[in-house]
């Protein structure tokens, strides 16, 4: 759902956020060219720019998460927005608007990956590896990316489209318990269009709507899924090379959380190619990224263990 643009009374709520008198303009919307919005602000002769983010009508939930995650990525340090305001109080409930700080570089996706900017991906999931959390209304336990969607349960149901792979793949992992481990402050939506860059160095990550608590595997192995997508071959295991080397520590249930993601994927991945090319990668068509996704499953599902 698109969200209308700012009212002028919006627009003085977040001008008041950086000072008295200062005045706010919208430079342009940020995702199809609406909520949110990338503000200009003045103030005592200075010019700066923020974020200003309103909670949708069909999805309050993600606002409140949104608010909640960014606290918890402030406190520790992870590169990530910082809320300057809140409209509604200290935290996202009742909230209408929330302004937040521009995180720099761009999210363009290159052609061709250096080892670095694949490194720096699982260095990026290993930021949140390191932030052990507890879960609360506002940050739930998650066991999936992209929870907001079950594509996997929408294709039981019929509403998805399905193929011979999809349902195998989907049979065997839920004969299997979900991995539990430690629980740690997950993005819950964590690819390289919510992710911005200054070359291959990392700047920030955002959109925080889907974060919450659960078990690494699912920020890493969405990002392992997402390189495998947009450079295929190997890139997946240098994703996991950057993790490995920035925790010291071995990956566990790999191949699960692998699987997870991949079904968690509609069964046509046309519903994601506008997003993939809004990030500069118009030469994936619907169907590269079919086949990239049935091979990095077919690849989980052959070091999965039995059943």
């Amino acid at each position: 759902m698109r969200h209308p643009e700012p009212s002028g009374a919006a627009l003085a709520w977040a001008a008041r956020q950086v000072g008295e008198n200062a005045e706010a303009v919208v430079v342009s919307g940020l995702r199809e060219g609406g909520n949110p919005w990338l503000l200009r602000i003045q103030h005592g002769g200075r010019t700066s720019e923020a974020v200003l983010k309103a909670a949708e009508p069909d999805d309050p939930t993600g606002f409140a998460t949104e608010i909640a995650a960014l606290t918890v990525a402030r406190d520790h340090r992870v590169p990530a927005p910082t809320i300057l305001g809140l409209d509604g109080g200290a935290n996202g409930t009742g909230s209408r608007f929330v302004l937040e700080t521009t995180v720099p570089g761009r999210s363009t996706i290159p052609v061709e990956p250096t080892t670095e900017r694949l490194r720096a991906l699982g260095a990026a999931a290993a930021t949140l590896y390191a932030v052990a959390a507890v879960p609360s209304p506002d940050l739930p336990v998650r066991t999936r990316p992209i929870p907001a969607r079950d594509f996997a349960r929408q294709r039981r149901l019929g509403t998805d489209r399905t193929t011979p792979l999809l349902r195998a793949a989907d049979a065997r992992l839920r004969r299997l318990p979900t991995p539990t481990g430690r629980q740690v402050l997950v993005h819950g939506d964590l690819w390289q269009g919510n992710m911005l860059w200054d070359g291959d160095t990392l700047t920030g990550i955002v959109d925080w709507d889907m974060a919450g608590v659960g078990h690494n595997g699912i920020d890493l192995c969405s990002l392992r899924l997402d390189a495998a997508l947009m450079f295929g071959g190997d890139a997946a295991d240098q994703v996991l090379a950057g993790w490995e080397r920035a925790t010291g520590d071995p990956a566990r249930d790999l191949a699960f959380w692998d699987a997870t993601t991949a079904l968690n994927m509609p069964g046509d991945m046309a519903m994601f190619a506008p997003a993939v090319h809004d990030q500069g990668r118009r030469d994936l068509t619907p169907a590269t990224l079919n086949e990239r996704r049935d091979v990095f499953l077919r690849h989980a599902l052959g070091r999965l263990r039995q059943p």
